[in-house]
């Protein structure tokens, strides 16, 4: 299960395939845990780079023990690099979002209330 979030969306400067360190907000939107995400919660996530390489996963926003920064996990679903973690430039977004895995078939909640009696 992951957490939602409106308008969540951030930059990074990270570099490499690890663990993301946030930024700022990007303008006209909020970070992470001002758009209602808990530490330690799993969101599903895009990368967007300035190389235009693009990574969707799902992650786990968190803080290291002692730090003020905010860092998220990658777990990659799919990307521009054939479904591997891409390779940050030190440019980029984070934004949380909702992917087709996330939402639950109409018919499958149909199936599960008639058989609990709702």
């Amino acid at each position: 299960m992951v957490t939602y979030a409106n308008r969540a969306q951030v930059y990074t400067a990270t570099t490499g395939t690890g663990t993301i360190t946030f930024g700022d907000a990007v303008p006209g939107y909020q970070t992470f845990g001002a758009a209602g995400v808990s530490l330690y919660d799993y969101v599903r996530y895009l990368i967007l780079d300035d190389d235009h390489a693009w990574e969707i996963g799902r992650g786990r926003y968190s803080s290291p023990f002692g730090s003020s920064d905010t860092t998220l996990s990658r777990s990659v679903a799919e990307s521009s690099n054939g479904g591997a973690a891409i390779d940050l430039t030190g440019n980029a977004t984070v934004s949380v979002i909702a992917a087709a895995e996330d939402h639950v078939d109409p018919a499958v909640i149909s199936v599960l209330e008639a058989g609990i009696g709702i």
